[in-house]
């Protein structure tokens, strides 16, 4: 017989739902270790990660020349002083780092970076992996794979077996934004035969790279980060050749189209990787894309909190779209608390809840933490909400819908 949830009892079901289900991270930064040093992990990765960059440059007294000239040690020790030692570590970012710490069982209280690093220097990193998976209960994370990088196609082009917890998903940023400077080139270089032009001839090259590495890499998703300006249809060649190359080979091969929707590159390009932006967007280019092809499925992301409402009225009228998490500057503890109780309540269970965006491996633990701790209050008042209405819930209904919202629907949606 199921457990019937009453008020006594719906706050510790809710979070033992929350805190025991392994969750699929749909998309990261991460890589397998058979990509080598495109996996990033260890303290000093953490530390200099570039929202701690953008922040250290608040509080310290450096120029931009002095900090790029230094090693990532040194880089470690003046973020380390600066954001943790000289301040409290108040910001999420830093906190993720505290968090982090204390989960891996380290020693808070001795603030010794230099110890913090003698424990990862004793890890390997299979055994790490396996490690921050448990802490973090991720049963697998989405990559995000670059054909035409350097280090990741030789590893691909050579049949890439590695840990099968870390997918892929095909991303095609240099297509779709950068076609004259950078993809045509990088096509060309693989073999396909494309001019600037696109000529039916390369959009039919443009075609049958995508088929060629779909095959290849048998990726969750294709996925693409757009400018704020982005529109569709677009009189351009990224409207072309969404139109007439993404979009046929996303329905042809049942292989969603991803887009976050939003970045404005290098506000500052002293920062170098920090120095991202972001703005508004108008959505009307998703509308389009939704409506004209109703057969597509789309996945969608937005960076501005503006379109977040906007977003999830659209999601109400088209089926063929699936919202996922709190991207980048939106993955803070506030504002993803208020667009997931947003989401809740203009969607109900049929959204994927969150992702990390992580770029290190050890960042997995506090961002799964962190939302895990928001993702349970949220769900504790609408289960809560339910019970003052009358309806009765039970334990493995809870157990049912947090399992759908964390992972379940995302195999859904790719199984559709």
């Amino acid at each position: 017989m199921q457990k019937v949830i009453n008020s006594q009892i719906l706050k510790e079901t809710v979070i033992e739902a929350v805190e025991s289900q392994q969750v699929i991270d749909i998309h990261t930064h991460l890589f397998s270790p058979d990509f080598g040093g495109l996996l990033l992990w260890g303290v000093d990765e953490l530390i200099t990660y570039h929202y701690l960059i953008a922040e250290v440059f608040r509080s310290a007294d450096i120029s931009y020349e002095k900090f790029w000239a230094m090693t990532k040690t040194k880089q470690a020790d003046l973020i380390w002083q600066t954001l943790f030692i000289n301040n409290s570590p108040i910001s999420e970012s830093c906190r993720g780092v505290v968090t982090t710490l204390k989960e891996l069982g380290l020693d808070l209280a001795s603030r010794d970076l230099q110890d913090y690093r003698e424990y990862f220097a004793h890890q390997k990193i299979e055994d790490f992996i396996d490690i921050v998976f448990d802490v973090a209960k991720v049963k697998s994370v989405v990559m995000t794979n670059d054909p035409f990088d350097s280090i990741e196609q030789p590893i691909w082009l050579a049949g890439r077996k590695g840990d099968p917890r870390f997918q892929a998903a095909l991303r095609i940023d240099s297509i779709l934004n950068d076609y004259v400077d950078v993809g045509r080139d990088k096509l060309s270089g693989l073999g396909y035969e494309t001019d600037l032009d696109l000529s039916e001839k390369s959009l039919g090259e443009i075609r049958r790279f995508l088929s060629d590495w779909i095959n290849r890499m048998k990726p969750n998703y294709m996925a693409v980060s757009l400018p704020p300006e982005f529109q569709y249809p677009e009189d351009s060649r990224r409207g072309k050749v969404i139109k007439e190359c993404i979009l046929p080979i996303s329905l042809e091969y049942n292989v969603p189209f991803a887009l976050m929707i939003g970045v404005t590159r290098a506000v500052n390009p002293q920062l170098r990787m920090a120095g991202d932006g972001m703005a508004k967007t108008d959505l009307a280019c998703l509308e389009n894309l939704l409506r004209d092809n109703p057969s597509n499925k789309f996945l969608t992301t937005l960076l501005s909190r503006e379109n977040q409402h906007e977003l999830c009225v659209i999601a109400r009228k088209f089926p063929n779209l699936m919202i996922f998490g709190c991207w980048w500057f939106m993955n803070n503890p506030s504002i993803i608390d208020e667009i997931t109780r947003e989401r809740l309540e203009l969607l109900g269970l049929s959204i994927i809840l969150q992702h990390s965006d992580a770029r290190i491996l050890d960042q997995l633990i506090y961002k799964w933490k962190h939302s895990r701790q928001i993702i349970s209050k949220v769900l504790i008042d609408k289960y809560q909400d339910l019970l003052d209405s009358g309806w009765i819930t039970t334990q493995d209904e809870i157990g049912r819908d947090v399992a759908a919202l964390l992972g379940g629907n995302f195999e859904g949606f790719l199984q559709s």
